[in-house]
C-alpha cells in the first residue's frame, strides 16, 4: 500500500499549484531577461515578488507596537531604514557599537515581500523580531494592498517618496544592473508614463499613502527625499516624536541628532 502524503504537505502543495494557476490569469509584461510584472490588485508587482506579497496579506499579524518603513522603489530606501534603526535603537546602542557598522539595513528592516515571505512562505515565525525594542519591518506595497491586521491596527507607517524623474532614473539603472542585460531607456520611460513599473503607477502608490496620512497622522508619516536631503535634522526629530522616541533636550544640546 502507497504512504499517504502528510495532509499538511498535501496541502502546502495544492495551494502552490492554486497560486501558480492563479498567476497566469494575471496581465505580465517582460521589463528585460528575468524580470516581469505582473498586474495585481491594480498595480505592477515584480515575479520576484509577487508570491511574496500575496502571502504577506494573507498571514501577516501586525502588533501595535510594529513600525512599517514603506518607500517608494529607489526613494531613499537605505536611508530610510538607517535612520529609522538609528532613532529607535539610540539608547540600546552606543553610536560605536552600532549593528549597522557591520550588518545591512536590509537584513535589520527586511522587506516583507522579499525577505520574509519570499517563495510563499506561509508559516513564518517572527519571534525573532520582538526584543527590548519594536519590530520593524519595511515593503513596497501600496497603501490598500497592506494587509488588514496594519490596516486595522495602531502600528506606525512611515512613508518616503522622490522626484519621479530621478526615481525613474534611478530605477532604470538598478534594474538593468540586476539582470545584467540592456534596458532601453526611451522604451523603459515610455512604460513608466504608462503607470508600468515596479509597484507603480507612482502617482497611485503616492497619492494613496498622502491621502491616509491626511486622514491618520498619528498612523502615518509622509516624508519627501528631497525635504530629508535639505533639512534632515528637523525631519529626523519629527521621525523620533511620530515613532514615541523624542529627543530629549540634553539629547539635541548634545549634537545626538546630528
Amino acid at each position: 500500500m502507497e504512504n499517504s502524503k502528510n495532509p499538511s504537505v498535501a496541502a502546502e502543495e495544492k495551494a502552490k499549484e492554486d497560486q501558480e494557476l492563479f498567476l497566469t490569469q494575471l496581465p505580465k509584461v517582460k521589463i528585460c531577461n528575468g524580470f516581469d510584472l505582473f498586474q495585481y490588485q491594480a498595480f505592477w508587482c515584480p515575479s520576484i515578488a509577487i508570491d511574496g506579497v500575496i502571502s504577506f496579506q494573507k498571514h501577516f499579524q501586525a502588533e501595535e507596537s510594529d513600525i512599517i518603513l514603506v518607500p517608494y522603489p529607489k526613494s531613499g530606501t537605505t536611508w530610510l531604514k538607517t535612520l529609522t534603526f538609528s532613532i529607535v535603537n539610540r539608547s540600546r546602542y552606543a553610536i560605536e557599537n552600532s549593528p549597522l557598522l557591520t550588518t545591512s539595513p536590509h537584513h535589520l528592516i527586511p522587506f516583507v515581500e522579499f525577505n520574509l515571505y519570499h517563495n510563499n512562505n506561509q508559516s513564518l515565525d517572527l519571534e525573532c523580531f520582538s526584543s527590548s525594542t519594536r519590530r520593524m519591518f519595511s515593503t513596497h506595497v501600496p497603501y490598500a494592498s497592506l494587509p488588514s491586521s496594519i490596516l486595522s491596527s495602531n502600528c506606525r507607517i512611515v512613508y518616503i517618496c522622490r522626484n519621479p524623474l530621478d526615481q525613474f532614473i534611478s530605477e532604470w539603472q538598478f534594474i538593468a544592473r540586476r539582470n545584467n542585460s540592456h534596458l532601453d531607456l526611451d522604451e523603459a520611460f515610455e512604460r513608466t508614463c504608462k503607470g508600468i513599473q515596479s509597484f507603480g503607477p507612482f502617482w497611485d502608490h503616492v497619492l494613496g499613502y498622502w491621502k491616509a496620512s491626511k486622514e491618520q497622522p498619528d498612523k502615518i508619516l509622509f516624508l519627501k527625499y528631497e525635504d530629508l536631503k535639505e533639512d534632515g535634522t528637523f525631519y529626523i526629530k519629527r521621525m523620533a516624536d511620530f515613532l514615541g522616541c523624542p529627543f530629549s533636550e540634553d539629547e539635541v544640546t548634545q549634537g545626538v541628532v546630528q
